[in-house]
């Protein structure tokens, strides 16, 4: 019989996040950590890495309609929410390596 993955996306999203945050400090290894953690935690590899890519994709989402919203000009929340994704996209090469080894650990 196979064995079915328990696993949460949302807590491996979560715990990605906090670890990240605990780990600020150390530049690659803090992602890579919260990523292996993370990916673990979501219950496999797709997971791991949904859970990895999901909050960066909210993040643009959430800085593009806050920038709107607040200065009633799209073109200043697609700059600020582009600001946000570019910065993202910096961080996120550890964190996908990472859930991908945690992923498959799981």
């Amino acid at each position: 019989m196979a064995e079915s993955k328990n696993g949460s996306m949302i807590m491996g999203m979560i715990w990605m996040f906090v670890i990240s945050l605990l780990l600020f400090w150390l530049p690659a290894f803090g992602p890579l950590i919260a990523g292996i953690v993370g990916g673990k935690v979501a219950g496999g590899v797709g997971s791991g890495m949904l859970a990895a890519l999901l909050p960066g994709i909210l993040l643009a989402v959430a800085l593009f309609v806050g920038g709107t919203v607040l200065t009633a000009l799209p073109v200043v929340g697609a700059v600020i929410a582009g600001g946000g994704l570019l910065l993202y996209v910096f961080y996120i090469p550890p964190l996908l390596i990472g859930a991908l080894i945690g992923g498959l650990m799981a």
